[in-house]
Order: structure tokens, then sequence, then C-alpha cells
């Protein structure tokens, strides 16, 4: 949940999948302008902000726009969803893919708004998240990061398929500096064998 990069999306990629990316009780889709407000309220958190890499505290409504519009930039191995409740179509936070660095690695980041924290919806969304990863591009794997005091992150990105792999420092905007976490790794052939997402489990 830490790893996560600024919220570009590559066209190309979601140009020909089937959207939006549908989950139990929530969806993946493109935020939209009339999303701002919601952004803004859940993402206006410090909490939020000191579990992720990038996202500045106070979350302001210029970050907000800031984003939406970066939304629409195309960019290899990369995807940015808004998440939805999928009985409101009311945002309740964002997922997304990418290259942290060009080249590197594809890095999986997510977060929730708090007030939709332990139903298990962050790990409806990571399960869709990764689906579209490995569907629509030719990545073989996924990384994932959370910092070391956030298990419920942890919790999702282990029932996601992901295996840990060691732990390492990076700097969080939100935290105001260097923060411990724990890497986790995907592989495409793990993502295979566990594509019925908990079924017969």
């Amino acid at each position: 949940m830490v790893v996560e990069s600024d919220g570009l999306l590559d066209e190309s990629s979601l140009a020909a999948a089937p959207l939006p990316q549908e989950a139990v009780r929530v969806r993946l889709d493109r935020p939209r302008a009339d999303d701002l407000t919601d952004l803004v309220f859940l993402a206006n958190n410090k909490t939020v902000a000191a579990n992720l890499a990038t996202m500045p505290y106070p979350f302001t409504v210029q970050d907000g726009r800031a984003l939406i519009t970066k939304a629409g930039v195309p960019r290899p191995n990369f995807a940015l969803f808004a998440i939805r409740m999928k009985s409101t179509g009311r945002l309740i936070g964002i997922a997304r893919y990418a290259n942290v660095e060009p080249g590197g690695p594809v890095h999986v980041g997510y977060w929730l708004g708090e007030p939709f924290w332990g139903q298990g919806l962050a790990t409806e969304a990571v399960h869709s998240l990764v689906d579209h990863a490995f569907t629509y591009n030719d990545i073989q794997e996924l990384q994932g990061s959370c910092r070391v005091t956030n298990p419920a992150s942890r919790r999702v990105l282990i029932k996601s398929g992901f295996q840990y792999r060691d732990q390492g420092m990076i700097r969080s905007v939100g935290a105001g500096g260097s923060v411990p976490i724990e890497r986790y790794t995907l592989e495409r052939a793990v993502w295979k064998s566990l594509k019925g997402w908990g079924q017969g489990r």
C-alpha cells in the first residue's frame, strides 16, 4: 500500500479492457470530475497519507483535480482506477499499478477512505486490479509494499496472492520522512493458479 505512483492512466492498456472491472461489492473504473468532492474528503486524511508514498497531506482540491487530470495521460504498464461501491457508484478509494521507475518493476498501490476500512473491500479491489494488470499487459510480476505498522494492508496483499520478499525503507510524503516497509511479489504463474480468488477455499 505504501508504493503508489503519480496518477497517470495508460489509455493503451485500458482501451482493450472491459470497463468497469467488476468485483462482488466494488467496481473499478476511471475517476471523473464529479468524483472530486468524495476524493478530496476521503484522501484528506493523515492516516491514509502516512501509509502511502506520494499522497500529500493535506490533500487539497487542487491535488484532487491534478490526479483526475493526469488520469487521461497514456503510459505503458499503468492503470489508475476509482474504487466504487457498486450499490451507490460513489468513489471510496483509488487503486493503480505502475512502473515506479521507467523499465522497473510494476507496483500496485491502493487506498480506501477510512469509513470503508475493515470490510474486505480493499481485497476485492486489489483482486480486480491484479486481474486487470495480468490480463491486459505482458507483466510477469507485480510488486506491492506496506508499512510494517499496517497489518490491514499486509493482509490484503497476502489474500491477493502476494508473497513476502524482504524489508526496506521508503520516503513517505504523508508521514514526513522515511518509513520501514515490507515488500511482496506476485508472479503471473501464481496468479493463474489463484484466479478463483478463494473459490473452494
